[in-house]
């Protein structure tokens, strides 16, 4: 008698295909999501359904960290608030200089009749928490599209850029930081305005400043700013101090490695800016849309001319026969003014064949003689 496991032990397909289905499976969700966004919707949707389950998860966190406030002492307040107090002063001066300077900026644009190029926006974020992928640089902010957080926009803090925006959520957006190994940002040194791209390491301590030649005047403690030329970054944000310079001889480019100005790890306050360049209209493509749109008008213009031209022609004519035919009976009636513009050439012809019927009606005259004789 064959023995066979009863119904309710009864496993379905082995572990072994099992496992091969579900690692097929993942394989392929992984490359139609890395080569198409296939789940970028369902991510979204995730994001937006896990939001309330995350905060409540957040909850005894922000019963501790309130409680650890609570206890902070007078003296530790009252430190703070010194140094905080000192910093609104330095800043105050800055302000002050910076309006200063943007007076001045506005005075030699108009007199120079160049347009503004930049509008910037910034929206106020919190990071909420790391992401969980050990490789990359990354974290999380409270801020997505519901506060208009574009995908693309500059992270930073009040000492320099921290990362850049490469995710964005309906509530949430996820940060790359400037550390990390696939992140890259145009920049040139303060100093000599030396254009390069700074790129984060695999370790995450320190940036490499790639394309510079061995030539270049770099030194170290040289401070690095965003370019502007890319369109993201707002030109003169702070990045990076130079550490070290490597110049080997059997290589065209140094080797410069940075450290971060702003603390990438340290920050949890941070203003996300939004870089609107104000870029002038092509004059080639504003001349075209000018010349088709009077093309287009003068066309629509055309016909009615041409059938209002008509009854103006016949009216002249009409007045021009009447004058000849009025002159007709005159002692010479072949003495017609010319008109001083060709277009009434007509008329005189229509004068000419109105004045032969006149000679003909004196030649009876002579016939009546020779009658009579």
């Amino acid at each position: 008698m064959e023995y066979s496991p009863p119904p309710l032990f009864k496993q379905g397909p082995s572990a072994l295909a099992r496992l091969i289905f579900f690692v097929v499976l993942a394989i392929a969700l992984l490359v139609s999501d890395a080569r198409f966004n296939t789940l970028e919707i369902v991510r979204g949707i995730l994001g937006a359904g896990l939001y309330p389950l995350q905060r409540a998860a957040f909850v005894p966190r922000d019963i501790f960290m309130g409680a650890a406030d609570l206890a902070v002492t007078s003296a530790t307040l009252r430190s703070e608030n010194k140094k905080l107090a000192d910093k609104n002063l330095e800043l105050s001066v800055k302000a002050g200089d910076a309006a200063q300077l943007a007076i001045e900026n506005a005075h030699l644009r108009a007199l120079l009749n160049l347009q503004s190029r930049a509008t910037i926006d910034e929206t106020p974020a919190e990071i909420q928490y790391d992401t969980r992928d050990p490789f990359t640089q990354k974290v999380v902010i409270g801020k997505g599209s519901q506060q208009n957080i574009q995908d693309g926009a500059p992270v930073v803090t009040e000492d320099g850029v921290i990362g850049q925006v490469t995710r964005v959520f309906p509530l949430q957006s996820e940060v790359t930081l400037l550390t990390d190994k696939d992140q890259a940002v145009p920049v040139q040194i303060a100093r000599t305005g030396l254009r390069s791209v700074i790129y984060g390491t695999p370790k995450g301590d320190t940036l490499d400043l790639r394309f510079v030649p061995i030539s270049a005047d770099v030194q170290a403690g040289d401070e690095l700013v965003t370019s502007g030329l890319d369109g993201i970054y707002s030109p003169g944000l702070p990045v990076a101090k130079v550490l070290r310079v490597d110049k080997q001889a059997d290589t065209a480019f140094a080797r410069v490695v940075c450290v971060p100005i702003a603390a990438v790890r340290g920050a949890r306050q941070l203003l996300v800016l939004h870089y609107n360049v104000n870029v002038p209209p092509n004059p080639i493509e504003v001349e075209a849309a000018a010349a088709a749109r009077e093309a287009k008008e003068n066309k629509g213009k055309k016909k009615p001319a041409a059938k209002a031209a008509t009854p103006a022609a016949g009216a002249s004519g009409a007045s021009a026969v009447t004058g000849a035919s009025a002159a007709a009976p005159g002692a010479a009636p072949a003495i017609v003014e010319k008109p001083a513009e060709k277009p009434a050439e007509k008329p005189k012809a229509a004068s000419g064949a109105a004045a032969k019927p006149s000679k003909k009606a004196h030649m009876p005259k002579p016939a009546s003689s020779g009658a009579a004789r």
